[in-house]
């Protein structure tokens, strides 16, 4: 399923999320961990995101990544209120996901269930102090590489998140392929590299997921990174739907 720039332009962000294959989208996420979707966003839109990371007023926090060994690069979280089209891929990406985390949960044995819509589930991360918005924008340049982690803020966590990149491979940069290595219970990790067109993203577990084996399902963890940059820049954006203390 591909979608030219034409076709995104003057298409809303909810008619975008909702033309998605999502039946192919929710198979992928069982059986390869990840699933990717052809360009959400027009190059227009890229290149206005990307300008965003110039302006500071925009964020509420900037982390330097070789300060804390997190890799080599820097990411800022936005502050509210988010970028309209920031918030509409919030919004409209967590109603289709809501479902699949759910059928997750169940199959793990894990008694939390999440809201059908955004607004339920930040009500419950405000009750629970999480007011801080998590979207944010991240930069790295040549020799610049993101360690294998997690995006986990505390107990309160919703299973997947989405990564859009803003840049064109092979033109603003080379490299930066994303990272997703999977440790399943008594067998070696497995890894998977993930190139993206620009304006494209993928959506991938938070933290665990379940892989069905022969007497069940079992809990398998997901780490996910960026590798080195050979050449460029490159800016993504990342969407993670629990909110931060």
């Amino acid at each position: 399923m591909k979608t030219s720039a034409s076709t995104i332009d003057g298409t809303s962000i909810a008619v975008r999320v909702a033309r998605l294959d999502w039946q192919a989208i929710e198979h992928a996420l069982d059986e390869r961990g990840h699933a990717t979707t052809p360009p959400l966003l027009a190059p227009a839109e890229c290149t206005d995101l990307a300008r965003l990371f110039r302006d500071d007023g925009r964020f509420r926090s900037r982390i330097d990544m070789a300060r804390y060994r997190f890799g080599v690069g820097e990411y800022k979280y936005f502050a509210e209120p988010l970028p309209p089209i920031v918030a509409a891929l919030r919004t409209h990406l967590y109603r289709r996901l809501a479902p699949i985390a759910n059928r997750w949960m169940e199959a793990l044995g894990a008694a939390e269930r999440y809201p059908s819509d955004l607004p339920g589930y930040l009500a419950r991360c405000a009750a629970a102090g999480r007011v801080r918005p998590t979207p944010l924008l991240l930069h790295y340049g040549a020799g610049g590489y993101n360690c294998l982690h997690q995006d986990v803020y505390g107990a309160l966590m919703f299973p997947l998140q989405f990564t859009c990149v803003l840049s064109r491979v092979g033109e603003d940069y080379t490299g930066g392929e994303i990272l997703l290595v999977e440790q399943r219970p008594r067998a070696q990790s497995r890894g998977q590299v993930v190139v993206l067109e620009r304006g494209a993203a993928v959506i991938f577990p938070s933290r665990h997921r379940p892989v069905a084996g022969g007497g069940g399902h079992y809990r398998a963890t997901v780490r996910h990174g960026v590798s080195r940059l050979h050449s460029g820049e490159r800016l993504s954006l990342g969407i993670i739907f629990h909110n931060a203390e």
